[in-house]
């Protein structure tokens, strides 16, 4: 019997809905500040990264797996997903409310301010995954350092993060994690023990940095740092690419040494509303890429001009068009070069 080709992605973690609130003024303690405008948005890794992905025009499956509450924001998530072509039947309901953040944006300056409800995303575990059937090519886990259950550390000092991941895999899934940019010490502790099980890992300079201990010198890392973090991350058991991204552009390299840089496009300033969903933008692009073997090169192309798409609204996935209409900004405006 021919073996039948994989197709899909499936993605997992923070489910979560973006309440966002312009106000006048960010207030002191104890006054007042007036809410001009406000609407929901997709906030989450797996949650803005398939429905980017929907919006490119993506042929192939998408399914999502987490929990959400029963209540307003669940079902908004629900039939969010619908509307774009996402397999719902993996989000489990439970008792507990849908994880939210509510964003406070200061109209005159865009500074924003978050406060973030875990809720049901706290309890998101592994009995929750299952990949004996599955038929998809590609398994994405994000956020580690903000999944509760994932996130803790058996006897032998293995996440249960890693035990999806290393599931996964068993079952023939390429795996890809994401990460928070939180300002902690837990990063050996949590992140290393998925590495392994990884084959694409997505990872800002901070968190690059705060994972190897190697300085990477703000939004424009030296070549030689980036490629110093990138061959540790390598050494600590990523099986196929890291990709370290950062405002000017994406660095890549994977286990055989190959290195590459490609630049961010450069959007007038006039055209950026929110960088809020940019990391998630570049990696749907990427992950698009990886699924239909697109040279690395072109693949990053897709990731930087799909993060320029997102950029140029407020929502996580507000600015994201088909791909092909991403691609035509990188032509349009150019991109930064190293």
């Amino acid at each position: 019997m021919t073996d039948i080709k994989k197709q899909g992605i499936i993605s997992a973690g923070n489910w979560i809905v973006d309440h966002i609130k312009s106000i006048d003024v960010y207030p002191k303690e104890d006054s007042l500040a007036n809410i001009t405008n406000e609407f929901f948005n997709n906030g989450g890794s797996p949650y803005n990264i398939l429905k980017d992905l929907s919006k490119m025009g993506a042929e192939f499956p998408l399914k999502g797996i987490g929990l959400v509450g029963n209540d307003t924001d669940g079902n908004w998530i629900i039939n969010d997903c619908k509307q774009h072509n996402i397999d719902t039947n993996n989000l489990a309901i439970v008792n507990s409310p849908t994880s939210y953040t509510d964003v406070m944006v200061v109209e005159s300056t865009g500074r924003r301010t978050f406060f973030h409800q875990r809720g049901a995303n706290r309890f998101l575990d592994i009995e929750h995954f299952n990949f004996s059937k599955s038929k998809e090519k590609m398994f994405h886990l994000g956020y580690l350092l903000l999944l509760d259950k994932l996130d803790e550390i058996d006897s032998k000092g293995v996440t249960n993060a890693a035990k999806v991941l290393k599931m996964a895999q068993i079952f023939g899934l390429k795996t890809s994690i994401d990460i928070v940019s939180e300002n902690s010490a837990r990063f050996h502790k949590i992140i290393l023990p998925s590495l392994p099980n990884v084959n694409y890992l997505f990872i800002n300079e901070f968190e690059a940095q705060k994972t190897t201990e190697i300085k990477l010198n703000g939004d424009l890392p030296e070549f030689n740092l980036l490629s110093k973090a990138a061959k540790k991350l390598i050494s600590m058991g990523v099986n196929d690419w890291v990709f370290i991204h950062f405002p000017f552009g994406v660095y890549a390299c994977n286990k055989t040494g190959k290195e590459i840089f490609q630049g961010s496009v450069k959007l007038p300033n006039k055209e950026i509303r929110s960088v809020v969903g940019a990391g998630d933008a570049l990696a749907a692009g990427i992950l698009w890429g990886l699924h239909e073997d697109w040279s690395i090169e072109d693949t990053l192309k897709l990731g930087v001009c799909s993060a320029a798409s997102s950029i140029q609204d407020f929502g996580c996935s507000d600015g994201i068009v088909h791909y092909k209409d991403c691609l035509k900004l990188g032509e349009k405006y150019s991109f930064y070069s190293f």
